[in-house]
């Protein structure tokens, strides 16, 4: 491999890892919302240089995740429930059409990934799991199902909508009694497009856009 093809390969793996690192901090609130984002301390901890931290950091302000000021800096971006009617408007109607071309397009080895996705989930919430870990689930068995589809963009716009659907999820999350039931109904979910059922797939994703909303707003 040429040299300057090498160092872009190793610069925009750099970049992802940064990215991918800070997006789950910032979802799983381990980055609190309004919390500043040093740069150059973020590099240290990640063990890599500035740009691919700042490259990351550009993308996850596109994706509303941190918001950045003109000489103010770099922020993670606040929380507001009121959002919560957007996100699931958009969610109900992408995240059907995305379990129905996952259902229709997945391979035999992504099937059997979905399936093993399920095992987990069920074994999981046999042994009493803390919140964070039926987060840490729900994030997984979403991003399995986008990580079938064949259009970047419905990935990606549904990932960035269940990122923010996700931190909303926090703000109300010690006054949900029903966090397992709702992860929990990610393993039909997964069962269906694994068996190739897009109707049913499609049905329980819009049912359980839905049900988040509702829980949400019961919660509130």
């Amino acid at each position: 491999m040429h040299q300057a093809t090498r160092s872009s390969a190793v610069h925009v793996s750099l970049a992802e890892r940064a990215y991918r690192t800070l997006r789950d901090r910032l979802v799983l609130l381990d980055i609190e919302p309004g919390a500043p984002i040093n740069e150059a301390q973020l590099a240290k901890e990640l063990d890599m240089g500035r740009t691919p931290v700042r490259e990351a950091l550009k993308r996850l302000e596109v994706d509303h995740l941190v918001v950045s000021y003109l000489r103010q800096g770099t922020f993670a971006a606040s929380i507001d429930i009121r959002d919560l009617a957007a996100i699931s408007e958009l969610r109900s109607v992408l995240e059907p059409v995305a379990a129905r071309r996952a259902a229709e397009l997945a391979t035999p080895e992504q099937r059997e990934s979905l399936r093993a996705t399920a095992s987990e989930i069920e074994a999981m919430i046999r042994e009493t799991p803390t919140r964070r870990t039926l987060i840490e689930h729900d994030l997984i068995a979403h991003r399995r199902i986008y990580g079938v589809l064949d259009n970047t963009h419905l990935h990606e716009t549904l990932e960035r909508l269940d990122n923010l659907a996700t931190r909303l999820w926090w703000t109300v999350l010690d006054r949900m009694p029903d966090v397992g039931e709702h992860v929990a109904e990610h393993v039909a979910l997964l069962h269906a497009i694994a068996e190739g059922d897009a109707d049913r797939a499609a049905t329980l994703a819009l049912e359980h856009v839905a049900n988040f909303e509702a829980s949400v707003r019961r919660a509130v």
